[in-house]
């Protein structure tokens, strides 16, 4: 032990020269970690913008806002078929007996459960004002003022009304709400109710156009068939012909008569050649070259009478081509006329059939419930959807203070 009593005290290095020990730096403990005014501020910051809301709101759901019931109706709109064996007979003209697809009227109904006229008609039978104001002012939130207009009302129904609609099936589902059981399912009815008259309405409006237009195509086919007989009687009194094919086979066979006559001529003077040997002063002779010459005679002008016409009292003023050509156009006309008024009467009678009965229908599959807990206002989705875009704004506003500082 070296002098003063300390181990290795005055110990002497190798080279006569005292060692030096080394020096440890030891650095000062840091400070308490205290709240800045920055930090404050983001404190006082989130509880404005953040938590005050959501004790509010909290307070407001859990002391102040009254329950809601929610009545739930579904239906769908129905189209029976009236497809039958008269319509088929219609061909093109089916769109006489007025089909409508069934998701247009669905799409239709899901518009009307929207507009200003359900929400007046329904005003007239139930006091909507005064049934979703009861709790005014008690409740500002979710009750309705007692001053709305019908434009305030209109808004206010949609948000008590809710529909879910799929337009793939044509099912549609409607959710009332309403402060008690009974003015739900009450709503809820009424809604069914205004939805079947207007797809009643629908049904006559349709019922009546498809009568009109079928009535109107019976008339217009009905004159064209006039018109296509009168022509084709026009044709047959200055022609004074029924059917120019008919007369024209009659004359066919005549000339095929005469044909057969000349070539029974012409043997026949053969045969008187053949007898005398020669030609010669034989009266028959001359009378059957006579009969020859007339029958040739009568074979031309019977074959020009086709074509052209003649200077005979008795000839037709126009040649038979252009007679068949216009008899086969006549008479097409009056087939096609005959044919279209036909199809007239057939849509008229399936007119007729359709607005006997109701073709389109209000189908409920879900009656309108009475409910017997309240689901709304729903407190905790309220709130957690709050937390979520309040917190999510509070962060934002943070972070763009402080970059916006940093860049000073």
């Amino acid at each position: 032990m070296g002098p003063g009593g300390m181990p290795g005290a005055g110990r002497v290095a190798p080279g006569g020269a005292a060692q030096v020990p080394p020096t440890v730096i030891v650095r000062p403990l840091p400070a308490v970690a205290t709240l800045k005014r920055r930090h404050r501020g983001l404190l006082y910051s989130l509880a404005a913008v953040v938590l005050i809301p959501l004790f509010i709101t909290a307070l407001y759901l859990g002391l102040v806002a009254r329950d809601q019931y929610a009545s739930t109706v579904g239906f769908t709109v129905r189209q029976e078929d009236g497809t039958s064996g008269a319509t088929s007979l219609l061909g093109g003209l089916s769109q006489f007996v007025g089909t409508s697809g069934g998701s247009r009227d669905s799409d239709i109904l899901y518009e009307f459960i929207q507009s200003q006229e359900i929400v007046s008609e329904i005003s007239k039978r139930i006091d909507l004002v005064g049934l979703y104001s009861q709790n005014w002012p008690w409740d500002p939130v979710f009750a309705l003022s007692p001053d709305a207009t019908i434009e305030d009302l209109l808004d206010y129904w949609k948000r008590m009304v809710r529909i879910s609609y799929d337009q793939s099936t044509g099912l549609m589902e409607v959710r009332v709400l309403a402060f008690s059981p009974e003015d739900a399912q009450k709503v809820a009815s009424e809604v069914v109710r205004e939805s079947q008259k207007m797809i009643n309405d629908l049904n006559t409006t349709a019922r009546e156009d498809t009568m009109r237009y079928a009535l109107e195509d019976l008339d217009t086919s009905l004159t064209r068939l006039k018109g296509a007989r009168e022509a084709m009687t026009q044709f047959r009194t200055r022609t004074q012909m029924v059917d120019p094919s008919s007369d024209l086979a009659g004359r066919m066979g005549v000339l095929n008569n005469l044909q057969q006559q000349l070539a029974q001529a012409l043997i026949d003077r053969d045969l008187l050649l053949d007898q005398k040997g020669g030609p010669g002063d034989d009266p028959r002779l001359q009378q059957a070259s006579r009969r020859i010459d007339v029958i040739r005679q009568r074979i031309v002008t019977e074959r020009q009478s086709f074509t052209s016409a003649t200077g005979e009292p008795s000839a037709l003023p126009e040649n038979y081509p252009s007679l068949i050509s216009e008899y086969e156009r006549l008479n097409v006309d009056q087939q096609f006329a005959e044919e279209t008024y036909r199809a007239a009467l057939a849509a008229v009678d399936v007119s007729r059939a359709n607005a006997a009965r109701q073709s389109r229908y209000l189908a409920a599959y879900v009656r309108p419930t009475l409910p017997e807990t309240s689901e709304f206002p729903r407190s905790w989705d309220i709130l957690g959807l709050m937390a979520l875009f309040l917190t999510l704004a509070w962060a934002i506003a943070a972070m763009v203070f402080y970059s916006i500082r940093d860049r000073r």
